[in-house]
């Protein structure tokens, strides 16, 4: 057994073993990890910075002690005390490795920066926001009347705009008296209007006549990816759309694997909320910059998120969701101030976060509710937030039943051997052709499929990196299309499939997709493993939507909507050769791009959508996948591709798929047909 120190990167998910006192840069660049360098390596550029995570990993199999890295040293205490370094961050080609480590590459410091796909969708919304401006003349102090200055102003928005009981916070009062009189008592008020829990409130104060607008921010805080989009309050115009990794990415891909390291490790929920909300304020300036804007004249923010994130976020030990019954500290919406949350916008913002459906289906499934109404649809609409932890809602005016299901970071690229989040370089489309077996692809960053004579001078062997979610999905649904795999999942050998580029990996076949070794770039393959990854990802989001079928006594729908990160990006074809979703026509497939941020926007810019949801989320029915025992039934069914009970009718009046079966040989898993070794049970 190996006893060199193990180094795991995140969030690419890349390992491997390392003597002691090798490099973290060395370890990342044997790896193939995506972190930047421009000194190579000595200590001048800052590029290669990373934050090493110490506790108990059991996503990983590792627990990671103090002193897992060299000390802190000379050189890095210089940059620190030049340029500022952010603490507990470490120079990758200073830090060494000492022990089991596990390191995040934060994303300034990934030479391939990410590409968040959570844009905002056009959309027609009522325009009714929380905080609006106002003009008011004030009356001027006066020796026969002692009223203070605040009780004018608060007078004269009563009686010229027929606002009541408007409060003010101090940082009004210590800045209020001066503006007054530059504005020779006429001055421009930005009030927050209130609402059920809380009164009128001043949020700014201009002297004169102001001419400019106040900003709000529609949140998705999501497990893999922030996004923001800035809105103008006064014209609902999206202003900037940004986004960035979450960092809590390093405690754990997927949900669970969090709620297990606050389980494990004194204050873990603690430090992954200040990780989320570090992010958040990286993510607020990055978003303020871009836009050219003050962020303390943003003085609305609409957050929605999974319930876990939810939690994380609200500085809430997320313990009681990680065991039955699952349950919420609160269901309910929440109306918090940005200095409640450490957010570096107005400190007196107002913030408001939906409410969550149940244990884990959060206030993000409830934006969907609100964005695409299926409780307002004549027909019978499934629409699915594809995701780490998929949500899905399943109704039409009748009724609206809802469920989660653990589909894992796999869509995203995550666990998949060359997988990799949406970035530059990533595959993202693919084509096989049926007779020679080859495939063609495009990657993110280039509109030329690779067999374009110009692809290679565009784009070049170091420019492909690696396969995205979207890009998988297209990538095994055209594999089981064309023979490479059959309908259990199995790839077969060079002789079944007709193809060279199958070749044997182990105990498997794997089929290999691109090899650039020769000049510099990576070797792409898709191996067994990666087939059983999506086989099992997707084997959840189907059974999460059949069971609501069950549920409503249908065998088929009207339609069905893909929302979520990548939602708009999923071919409907391959995502239904695949078995991700019901058969249906290919037409009545539609994608709502992010339905998320949609939904967080209109609660944004209309403060009515914000009762109307609350009722909404209050008449949807949850219904719990761990309890129903069907959802293993139809679990094992949709392990197939597309499934291995479900007739498909639709699809196999669009597509032929072959039904070979690789694994003939008495149970040869390597599908040789030799029948040499028996196929282990399960």
């Amino acid at each position: 057994m190996r006893n060199d120190p193990l180094v795991v990167f995140t969030p690419s998910g890349k390992r491997g073993h390392f003597e002691v006192g090798t490099p973290i840069l060395t370890a990342a660049r044997k790896l193939g990890v995506d972190l930047d360098s421009v000194c190579g390596g000595r200590g001048i550029c800052s590029k290669c910075q990373i934050t090493p995570s110490y506790g108990e990993f059991s996503k990983h199999g590792v627990t990671v002690r103090e002193g897992a890295l060299s000390e802190w040293n000379k050189v890095e205490q210089r940059y620190k005390d030049k340029r500022g370094l952010i603490d507990g961050r470490r120079l990758g080609c200073q830090a060494t490795v000492q022990g089991d480590v596990v390191i995040d590459v934060p994303p300034e410091s990934q030479v391939h920066k990410q590409v968040v796909r959570k844009r905002a969708e056009a959309r027609d919304i009522i325009l009714d926001p929380s905080t609006k401006l106002y003009y008011v003349e004030v009356a001027e102090p006066d020796m026969h009347d002692p009223s203070g200055d605040l009780e004018r102003l608060r007078d004269a928005l009563r009686d010229q705009w027929e606002l009541e009981n408007v409060a003010a916070d101090l940082h009004i009062l210590q800045s209020m008296q001066p503006i007054l009189r530059k504005g020779d008592w006429k001055v421009t008020v930005a009030v927050h209007l209130g609402d059920a829990e809380n009164p009128p409130r001043i949020m700014n104060i201009w002297p004169g006549y102001y001419d400019g607008t106040v900003y709000g921010l529609a949140v998705d805080l999501g497990s893999t990816t922030i996004a923001a989009h800035l809105c103008d309050l006064q014209t609902g115009e999206v202003l900037a759309s940004s986004g960035v990794m979450n960092p809590q990415i390093r405690f754990g891909e997927d949900l669970m694997s969090r709620v297990s390291y606050s389980m494990m490790n004194a204050g873990g929920a603690d430090e992954m909320t200040e990780a989320v909300r570090e992010g958040m304020r990286a993510l607020f300036t990055q978003i303020a910059a871009e836009a050219q804007i003050d962020k303390a004249l943003i003085v609305d923010a609409v957050f929605v998120c999974n319930p876990v994130m939810h939690h994380l976020f609200l500085g809430i030990d997320p313990f009681e969701l990680g065991q039955a019954p699952f349950a919420l500290t609160t269901n309910n919406a929440l109306r918090l101030r940005a200095d409640d949350l450490d957010l570096n916008i107005h400190p007196s913002a107002r913030v408001y976060l939906l409410p969550c459906i149940a244990g884990h289906v959060g206030a993000d499934a409830a934006a969907v509710a609100l964005s695409e109404a299926p409780d307002k649809s004549d027909d019978l609409v499934l629409v699915v937030d594809v995701g780490t932890n998929a949500e899905i809602l399943l109704g039409n005016k009748e009724k609206v039943l809802a469920c989660s299901s653990p589909t894992g970071p796999a869509f995203e690229g995550a666990q998949i051997s060359s997988g990799q989040r949406a970035a530059p370089g990533a595959i993202e489309r693919v084509e096989i052709d049926p007779i020679t077996k080859d495939p063609r692809f495009k990657v993110i960053g280039s509109d030329l499929w690779s067999d374009d004579p110009d692809f290679s001078k565009e784009v070049g062997p170091s420019g492909i990196t690696g396969i995205c979610g979207s890009g998988i999905i297209e990538m095994v649904a055209e594999m089981r299309m064309n023979g490479i795999v059959d309908a259990p999942g199995l790839i077969g050998s060079p002789e079944q499939t007709g193809t060279q580029r199958c070749f044997l990996d182990g105990r498997t076949y794997s089929y290999l997709v691109f090899d650039g070794k020769a000049e510099g770039g990576p070797r792409i393959t898709v191996t067994n493993r990666d087939i059983r990854e999506i086989q099992m990802a997707k084997a959840a989001l189907y059974s999460g939507a059949r069971l609501l079928m069950d549920k409503f006594g249908v065998d088929k729908v009207d339609r069905v909507v893909l929302a979520g990160a990548f939602g708009a990006h999923i071919s409907s074809k391959h995502a239904m050769v695949l078995g991700m979703i019901p058969d249906a026509p290919l037409e009545k497939v539609t994608s709502a791009g992010n339905a998320a941020g949609t939904g967080a926007r209109i609660a944004l810019l209309n403060t009515a959508a914000r009762a109307e949801i609350e009722a909404t989320v209050g008449a949807i029915h949850k219904i719990e996948t761990a309890i129903e025992p069907r959802f293993q039934e139809h679990f094992v069914n949709a392990s197939a591709i597309p499934n291995s009970v479900e007739p498909f009718p639709i699809l196999n009046s669009i597509v032929s798929l072959p039904d070979a079966t690789f694994n003939t040989g008495g149970g040869a898993e390597d599908g040789s047909g030799g029948g040499r070794r028996r196929r282990r049970r399960a």
